[in-house]
Parts: C-alpha cells; sequence; structure tokens
C-alpha cells in the first residue's frame, strides 16, 4: 500500500483506501486490527490513526457496530491528541442509543478539541433528546441543548448540519425564544428547500411572536410543496380573519378528499364570511350538496340557514333554522340562527316571540353561558327596536353574568335612556362608564349629548373636546364632536372639525357620512350630495349613503329617476329595511305611482310603528287613494310615535281634514 503526504496535511492512501472509499472490501480486511507491526514514527502512526478511522466509518456504514467501536479505539491509540476521533465515536454511540457513553465521549472530545463542532452537535442533541422525554431534569436538559447546538454551528460560508439546525429551532420555539428561531429556520428552508418539517415549525414560531399574517405568508409559499400544508393554511387564515385565503385553501384540501364533510363545511363557512355576495352564492350550493346528503345533520342545517338568510332566502332559513332547535333541543343554536333571520327581516316582535318564553327564567347550565348571553342581547335590542324601554334595561341588566367579554352593558343602557329621552339618567350611566373605561370614545360621546339635552351643552362640548385631545387617532371622537356643534347650532364649527377629519381619515365612510348629513340639515344640497358621493366612491355598497342620497332627493322632489335608482340598490343590500323601504315608498309618492308606493310604505309602516315620518307617509298616500279612516289612524300613530321631524300642527289638521272627507262620505 502506498501513502502519499498531500498539500493540506492530510495523508491520502493508495490502493487499499481507494477501495474501501468506493464501497469494495477485500476479505481479509474484516477487522480493523492491522497485520503489520504497529508504525513506530509520529507521521506513521499518525497515518495509522486516519487509516482505522476512516475504516470505523466503513465498518459503521456497513453495520458493523462493533467492528467500528474498536477500529476508532484503536485510532485513538495512534493520535491520542485528536479530538475528531472521540467526536465521531460519541457520534456512533448516539445513534446507537448508548446514550451515557455518547456524552462522556463528547465531552472527552471537548477537553481536547473545545472547538469541536461535531462534539457539539453530538452533546445538543442527547441533551435534546433527554429535555424531550421529561422528567424533572428536562428543562435543565433544554437550557444544555440549546448551548450545545448553539456552538455547533460552522464557519462562515459553510452550510450548517440541517438535523443540528432543526432541533436547535425546535427548542427555541419550544422555549418561546422565536426571534431565534425564524430567522434560523428562514435560512433552513433556503437551503432545504424540499424540506416541511421547518416550513411546519417557521408556522408555529410566527404564531408564537404574534405574526399570523407572516405565517398565513409562509404557508401559502409551502402548499406547492406538500398539498398537506391547506388544510393548516385554511385554519390559519381562518382563525385570523383572511377569509378568502381560508376559502381557497380549504376548496384545495375538498379536491383532496371530496367526501369530507368536515372539510365541506368548514369551506362552506369561510365562503359565507368572504365579503361579497359571491362566497355566499358559493356556499349556498356547497350547502345544498351537503344537505342532500346529510339532512339531517345540524352542523349541516346552522350553516344552511345562515347562508339561505345571508342571500335574503328567509323562508328555507327559517325552516332549517326551525328543524335544528328539534334535532337539538338542549342547544341555542338554533335558537340564535333563527333570531337573525328575524332580526334580518326586521322582524322584531318575532324576536321577542322566540326568545321570551326561552330565556327568561331559564336555568343556564355552565357550558351554555356565552350563547346564553348572547341572545339575551338580541332580545335586549329587539326590545329597543319596538321602544320597549324598560324591558330593554331589565333584559341588559339580566345578561350581565353572561355578556361577553369586552361588552359594556351600561353603555347600551346609557343609549337606551337617550332614546326614551330620560337624558339625565343617561347622561350620569355614561360619565360612571367613561370613569370605569377613559378610552371608550363612545361613552364621551353619549355623555356630551345627553347633557346637550339637558341645557349643559358648554359643558358637553368641553367633554368632547378633551376627548378629542386624548385620542387624536380615534375618527369617531372628531365625528362625535362635529354632530355635538351641529345639534347645539354650531354647525360651521361642526363642518370645519370634520372636513379637517375627512383630510386626516380619507377613507373613513362614517366621517364622511356626518359631514354629508350636516350639509343636509343646512339646506347645503350641492355640498351635501358632493359629500355622498365621496362615500360612495369609497364604499360603493354602502346602504345607509344610498337610502340618504335617495331620500334627500325624493323628499325635494328632485330627480327622482335617480333617487329611485339609489333606493334601490339600498335596499338590494338590505332588502327589509323598513327606513329603505320608506324611501322608496315616498320617492314613488312623489313620482305619483301610488301602487308602487302603496306597496313600499304598507312594509314600512307596518315594520316602524312608531316612527312618526314613516307614519306621515303612509298617511299622506292613504288619503291620496281615499282611505281616510285608514289615513287617520296613520296620522294619529305619527302623533303617539317618537315625534322626530314631524310639525304636530301640521298633523293634526291633515287629521281634520280627513275626518271632514269622512264625513262627506
Amino acid at each position: 500500500m502506498t501513502i502519499l503526504p498531500s498539500r493540506n496535511g492530510r495523508w491520502v492512501f493508495v490502493g487499499l483506501l481507494t477501495l474501501i472509499l468506493a464501497g469494495a472490501r477485500p476479505a481479509w480486511a474484516q477487522t480493523p486490527a492491522p497485520a503489520t507491526p504497529a508504525p513506530q514514527t509520529a507521521e506513521a502512526r499518525r497515518a495509522e490513526a486516519y487509516y482505522q478511522f476512516v475504516m470505523a466509518q466503513q465498518l459503521a456504514s456497513e453495520g458493523d457496530v462493533a467492528g467500528a467501536i474498536a477500529a476508532y479505539h484503536k485510532a485513538e491509540e495512534f493520535d491520542p491528541k485528536s479530538g475528531a476521533i472521540p467526536a465521531q465515536l460519541a457520534d456512533l454511540y448516539m445513534q446507537q442509543g448508548r446514550i451515557r457513553e455518547a456524552i462522556d465521549t463528547a465531552k472527552g472530545a471537548l477537553t481536547l478539541d473545545p472547538t469541536s463542532i461535531d462534539a457539539h452537535r453530538v452533546l445538543g442533541l442527547v441533551y435534546a433528546a433527554l429535555a424531550q422525554n421529561g422528567g424533572s431534569g428536562a428543562e435543565a436538559d433544554t437550557a444544555k441543548a440549546i448551548a450545545e447546538l448553539e456552538q455547533a454551528q460552522p464557519p462562515r460560508g459553510l452550510l450548517p448540519n440541517p438535523d443540528t439546525q432543526i432541533t436547535l429551532a425546535r427548542l427555541y420555539v419550544g422555549g418561546g425564544q422565536y426571534d431565534k428561531a425564524i430567522p434560523l429556520l428562514k435560512n433552513l428552508i433556503s437551503q432545504e428547500p424540499g424540506w416541511v418539517a421547518p416550513v411546519r415549525l417557521l408556522i408555529d414560531a410566527y404564531v408564537g411572536a404574534g405574526r399570523q399574517k407572516d405565517a398565513v405568508t409562509a404557508l401559502e409559499g409551502a402548499v406547492q410543496l406538500s398539498p398537506s400544508l391547506n388544510l393548516p393554511l385554511a385554519d390559519l387564515a381562518a382563525r385570523t380573519g383572511q377569509w378568502a385565503v381560508a376559502a381557497d385553501a380549504y376548496g384545495r384540501a375538498v379536491a383532496g378528499n371530496p367526501k369530507s364533510m368536515e372539510l365541506r363545511l368548514r369551506w362552506a363557512s369561510a365562503l359565507l364570511n368572504v365579503p361579497d355576495d359571491g362566497g355566499v352564492k358559493q356556499a349556498g350550493e356547497i350547502l345544498t350538496e351537503a344537505l342532500a346528503d346529510s339532512p339531517s345533520d345540524p352542523n349541516v342545517l346552522y350553516l344552511s340557514a345562515d347562508a339561505d338568510r345571508r342571500a335574503d332566502r328567509f323562508i328555507p332559513a327559517e325552516a332549517a333554522a326551525k328543524k335544528l332547535i328539534d334535532l337539538e333541543p338542549g342547544s341555542l343554536r338554533g335558537d340564535y340562527a333563527l333570531v337573525q333571520v328575524y332580526e334580518d327581516e326586521h322582524q322584531y316582535q318575532k324576536v321577542v316571540d322566540a326568545l321570551e318564553p326561552l330565556l327568561i327564567g331559564m336555568a343556564v347550565p355552565t357550558a351554555q353561558h356565552d350563547q346564553f348571553g348572547l341572545l339575551m342581547l338580541h332580545l335586549a335590542f329587539a326590545y329597543e327596536q319596538l321602544q320597549n324601554w324598560d324591558k330593554a334595561i331589565a333584559t341588559f341588566d339580566q345578561a350581565r353574568p353572561y355578556a361577553p367579554k369586552g361588552v359594556i352593558l351600561d353603555l347600551y343602557i346609557a343609549q337606551v335612556d337617550m332614546a326614551a329621552k330620560r337624558y339625565q339618567a343617561a347622561a350620569d350611566l355614561a360619565g360612571k362608564v367613561r370613569a370605569a373605561h377613559p378610552d371608550d370614545v363612545r361613552a364621551a360621546a353619549i355623555e356630551a349629548e345627553a347633557l346637550r339635552h339637558t341645557g349643559k351643552f358648554d359643558q358637553g362640548v368641553a367633554l368632547l373636546q378633551e376627548s378629542l385631545k386624548q385620542h387624536p387617532d380615534e375618527p369617531r371622537a372628531y365625528i362625535a364632536l362635529g354632530q355635538l356643534y351641529a345639534d347645539g347650532g354650531q354647525a360651521d364649527r361642526g363642518v370645519t372639525l370634520l372636513k379637517e377629519a375627512a383630510v386626516r381619515f380619507p377613507k373613513n365612510t362614517d366621517i364622511l357620512f356626518t359631514l354629508g348629513t350636516i350639509y343636509d340639515t343646512r339646506k347645503q344640497y350641492a355640498d351635501a350630495e358632493g359629500t355622498f358621493q365621496q362615500v360612495l366612491t369609497v364604499d360603493p355598497r354602502n346602504a345607509p349613503a344610498l337610502n340618504y342620497l335617495g331620500y334627500m332627493l325624493a323628499d325635494r322632489g328632485t330627480r327622482l329617476d335617480e333617487s329611485i335608482g339609489y333606493l334601490k340598490r339600498a335596499l338590494a343590500i338590505d332588502p327589509d329595511n323598513g327606513a329603505y323601504l320608506d324611501s322608496l315608498g315616498w320617492a314613488y309618492f312623489k313620482q305619483q305611482k301610488l301602487d308602487l308606493a302603496e306597496a313600499n310604505l304598507r312594509r314600512a309602516a307596518g315594520q316602524l310603528t312608531t316612527n312618526s315620518v314613516v307614519q306621515d307617509h303612509y298617511g299622506q298616500l292613504l288619503f291620496k287613494l281615499g282611505r281616510y279612516a285608514d289615513a287617520i289612524a296613520a296620522w294619529k300613530r305619527s302623533l303617539s310615535g317618537d315625534g322626530e321631524s314631524i310639525t304636530r300642527s301640521v298633523i293634526e289638521q291633515r287629521i281634520k281634514t280627513a275626518e271632514r272627507k269622512l264625513g262627506r262620505k
């Protein structure tokens, strides 16, 4: 055998070593022990050590562990100062599960070479495995593992060991050290682009660090590597409200498992939350098929009721909700689905009829506290819409032990007091809320408006000016103060403030809407119309702006065809909204299309029984149709209603005129 020295000081074996490295092993080379006498010179001993070292690696690769260990020990005899030899022996012990020997041998290697990457790597991996197994020393083993693996990083320019990197990253993530895990994993993914495990770990790190959007982005890039990641992507996107991403990912997951009902329902649920009509339509198609497959599946029924409701198919939505109630008598889920249908139809009495006998006096199991609290709020809101102020407040009070986290019930009660014109009670309660929640601008707004009604306008202004000073980045603070200025006879100040706010928050449609209403009350119709058009430029589906613009034109008898166009668009978004129905009916009334006016005004009047303006509109239509008795009844409802935006003497004169007409019959 010929041995030649190389330029870098290592020995290159020609002949036998070439055969060994090529996988060919002569029959007489079955053991590492040399047949020749032990070499005596330093160079010869190093050469023999290297030979035994390579022989040990070859034997290990062939499964001859005992022979490999013997060869490593022989190599150590010939080169006892080498740290590389015991480091590799420690690696072999680790692979064989001989933990104690691996640790002792690796530590021995580090006494010879404290910078040995292999020895640090072995110790780090062993301690990591010990930590993973749990036990009283797990925390200490984790700390040791991290310390060792951090020292097992190669010099700059060399690729790190992937197993080392992912183990260290896993320890970082497990210990909440996300800032260290994330860059390490990003480098590992770049180094090993087809490996899914570090991608999954990176997602965990992003989520742990609160960077959910980054986690979704990383998953979106990884699903091409592994379709199995579509489901984690979908679930994470759904949890973070990225519904379009979630729906697409669920769709791909369903394509891979089309018979899974659970996946189909998750897909439909995500689509229902996508903010456009296309998502609702597609969800409806999915749920129609699911309902055909499982007509009595409660989850299918619940989502079907939701999909039909969102598509304004109220009859099948109500049927599905009622069937769900029958199937789950101990659950409140079906009742919640049914109530949502009634609310979208603006049938608040039906909400009361459904919930009052169910909830009042109900013994609430702990597991149903959240559902019960949510339904109690819906009942209270229904009472409020029906202007049953006392029951609304009592129901809000009853909901206190069960109210969802973050709901400030006193704020809702203060709003009820405002609607009931109990201004001092509203001011007192809103002040209490403001003291407890100083960052809640809504409380200051209610208190200030209540103070205005009690003759303390300046005090309300001072309150909102301070609120704006404390919350300069809160659009609601500008809206509240601007509206208070306008309501208190200082509309110029309100307009100036809101125009400044609109420049600062150009995409905030609430600011523009409020500004438009102030222009309208000041009869600056061109400015009002232009402002509402700005709202629609930002949000073409802003139904309140469409309704306000359409009604403003209709009430003045101006450009009625255009008015009707706006109002139809508003009703396409919210088809049972009584205010919108009244606006459209009034526009038709101005066009003298009395049959169309009657259809809309009748529905509006039946829904908004205490709205004085709506009842007046309906009365004027009935009078024109010659239905004087019905007109008188409508006008009397107007007088007994909220009294907003009507002149009582005018309504009373209309009643007298109708009575004279009725007397001539």
